[in-house]
């Protein structure tokens, strides 16, 4: 059974800058692309980043220019760069695979942008 565990989250000013990482208990990024989902507080899970095996990445517009995905193979590990935060980027941050297994979903970790 695979696992996704979130971290980074935290409370940071509007124009900072987090680091979110998903570390996988298996080595399933050389067989799905992977996803950064977002959950904001009254809201749907959105998907916000996406990255293929290849490392083709794709962003929804909000957060084109400002958000990062990345992978690392051999940590078996996800990152998101968020810089230039803005108070709607503020939500729980999920990672999992593109499309998402349902099995797969984590704790997240919340990302409060606030000043």
């Amino acid at each position: 059974q695979v696992q996704l565990v979130e971290s980074g989250g935290g409370l940071v000013q509007p124009g900072r800058s987090l680091r979110l990482s998903c570390a996988s208990s298996g080595s399933i990024l050389s067989i799905y692309g992977m996803g950064w989902y977002r959950q904001a507080p009254g809201k749907q899970r959105e998907l916000v980043a996406t990255i293929t095996r290849g490392g083709r990445t794709d962003y929804v517009d909000s957060v084109k220019g400002r958000f990062t995905i990345s992978t690392d193979n051999a940590k078996n590990t996800v990152y998101l760069q968020m810089n230039s935060l803005k108070p709607e980027d503020t939500g729980a941050y999920y990672c999992n695979t593109q499309p998402p297994q349902r099995n797969y979903w984590g704790q997240g970790t919340q990302v409060t942008v606030s000043s």
